[in-house]
């Protein structure tokens, strides 16, 4: 109805209004504004094909008169050969503005992909996101609490492909997500680093409550099975973690914490290391 159209508008206006795109602490309102984008694309869709079908609809039932109005009269082939042709021409003009229709939207929901803050497979922050974030954390003059980088790799990731498909590599980066959306606390952050990595970002903590968060983790992840077309299977994480120096920029935060998770790696893997 009208109502709910304009009811509709409005809360996506208010969303968006309320979204504060330099913050990377407002997950809920960046999903509900993904969300909306997209059903006003799906919204648009529909009605792009309702619009072709109509006109289907239209071209069949003048092809129906043509059988029609033939059916009792002598054949007359260069009659016949010319309606077919211009329904030709209209079916392929329909054909051809729908595909248009189909690579605008396609392109709109790329550049969406693009502009949000959320993976769309895990729902966490996305590499965007943490570039950005490191970036202003790097940039500002002094950072008056502790902050710990921990950078997080599922072991033996292309074991699960190889032996359960691709799917269940999906759903193994679902898990470990939704695990450690768990195991944080407020404020933390939590970012798909890129493949089967992830990076979490700990505020206000000490050396020590990073490493009770990390073996949190460690153990959570390790603990959950799998279960997937009737086989149950357990994964693990090795982690390796740094403290933020003021003096550092986002690369120099990730190749110390790379460092530390790939001592992890080599020291038998389900397990967390620190380079400080």
């Amino acid at each position: 109805t009208q109502w709910q159209v304009a009811a509709y508008l409005e809360d996506a206006a208010q969303t968006i209004k309320s979204t504060d795109k330099d913050k990377t602490d407002a997950l809920q309102i960046e999903k509900q504004t993904f969300a909306n984008k997209y059903k006003d694309i799906a919204a648009k869709t529909l009605s792009s094909y309702k619009n072709s079908n109509d006109k289907f609809d239209s071209i069949a039932q003048t092809q129906a008169k043509v059988i029609q109005d033939y059916k009792e009269q002598l054949i007359n082939l260069p009659s016949i050969q010319e309606q077919y042709i211009k329904t030709q021409m209209h079916i392929s003009q329909e054909v051809e503005r729908a595909n248009q229709v189909i690579v605008n939207l396609t392109q709109q929901i790329e550049k969406l992909e693009k502009d949000s803050k959320l993976d769309p497979l895990t729902q966490i922050f996305n590499r965007g996101a943490l570039d950005a974030y490191l970036n202003r954390i790097c940039n500002q003059e002094s950072l008056r609490y502790a902050l710990y980088i921990l950078i997080l790799d599922i072991d033996d990731f292309k074991q699960v492909n190889d032996n359960y498909g691709h799917i269940a590599g999906d759903k193994v980066l679902k898990l470990v997500a939704n695990l450690l959306k768990k195991t944080l606390r407020e404020g933390d952050k939590i970012f798909r680093y890129g493949g089967e990595e992830f990076l979490v970002v700990l505020n206000r903590v000490d050396i020590s409550t990073c490493r009770d968060i990390g073996n949190r983790m460690l153990k959570l992840i390790s603990s959950n099975k799998l279960r997937y077309q009737g086989n149950y299977f357990n994964v693990t994480i090795s982690i390796g973690a740094t403290l933020f120096h003021q003096e550092d920029t986002p690369e120099t935060l990730i190749d110390r914490a790379d460092k530390a998770m790939y001592i992890s790696k080599q020291n038998g893997k389900n397990q967390m290391n620190m380079e400080l």
